[in-house]
C-alpha cells in the first residue's frame, strides 16, 4: 500500500473517531455510559440492537481513551448474562484494539523505523513472539491502559495475528468476570459479587507469578 494512501487512511479514521466523540459528547450521551442502570435501561429499550451497542461502545471505549469500558462491561453480563455478556465484551474489546493497533501502524509504524531502525535492538522489541507476551501479560493487568498498549503495539514488530491472539488471551479473564460480577449485580447476591472483586484483583498477580515462574524456573 502507497505511503500517502496509509497516511490518508489513518487521518481520516482518527478525524471519524474525533468527530463521533465530539458529536456523542455535545449531545450528553457519553454521560450515560458512567451509569450502569442508565445504560441497562437504554438496552432493554433497543431489544435485539443491544448486544451490537455493547460492542460498538466497547470497541470505542477502547479507541477513545475517555469513553469508560468497566460500566459497559458490566451492564453487559447485567442484561445478557454471563456466557452472552462475555462475548460481547470479547468481540468490542477485541475490534477495539484491532482499530487501534491500526491506526497506530497506520500513521506511526513507518516513522519510528525511519527515525530508529537498527537502534531498535532490544531482544524483546526485534521478536515477534516477546512482543506477544507482553501484550498478553499486559492485558491481565488492569491498571495499564489497554488502548495505549494497543496503539503502543502497532509500532512494533508484531503482527496483526499474533496482537489478536495475545489481546483475545489475555483479557478473556477480565472480561468473563466483568460480566459475572454484573450477573451477579442481578441477582443481589452480595457474597459472590464480592468473591467476583477479589477474584478481578487476583488477577493482577497473575504477571507476577508468570515472572517468578519464568525467573527461578530458568535457574
Amino acid at each position: 500500500m502507497n505511503v500517502l494512501i496509509k497516511y490518508i487512511t489513518g487521518i481520516s479514521i482518527v478525524l471519524i473517531l474525533v468527530f463521533l466523540y465530539i458529536y456523542f459528547y455535545q449531545a450528553g450521551t457519553l454521560n450515560s455510559l458512567y451509569e450502569v442502570n442508565t445504560l441497562q435501561i437504554k438496552l432493554q429499550q433497543i431489544g435485539a440492537w443491544g448486544p451490537m451497542l455493547i460492542i460498538i461502545l466497547m470497541s470505542g471505549a477502547i479507541v477513545m481513551s475517555p469513553i469508560p469500558s468497566a460500566p459497559i462491561a458490566i451492564t453487559a453480563g447485567l442484561v445478557y448474562g454471563h456466557t452472552w455478556g462475555t462475548l460481547y465484551i470479547l468481540i468490542g474489546a477485541e475490534l477495539g484494539a484491532l482499530i487501534a493497533f491500526s491506526i497506530s501502524r497506520l500513521l506511526g509504524y513507518e516513522v519510528m523505523q525511519k527515525r530508529f531502525g537498527d537502534r531498535i535492538k532490544h531482544k524483546f522489541l526485534n521478536s515477534k513472539n516477546h512482543l506477544m507476551f507482553i501484550v498478553f501479560v499486559t492485558r491481565l493487568i488492569p491498571f495499564i491502559s489497554f488502548d495505549i498498549i494497543s496503539y503502543a503495539a502497532g509500532l512494533t514488530k508484531i503482527g496483526y495475528f499474533q496482537f489478536a491472539l495475545a489481546t483475545l488471551a489475555g483479557i478473556l479473564p477480565a472480561s468473563f468476570l466483568l460480566a459475572h460480577f454484573g450477573g451477579e449485580m442481578a441477582s443481589d447476591d452480595t457474597q459472590r459479587m464480592i468473591i467476583t472483586v477479589l477474584l478481578l484483583g487476583t488477577i493482577t498477580l497473575i504477571p507476577i507469578i508468570i515472572g517468578l515462574i519464568k525467573k527461578y524456573g530458568a535457574k
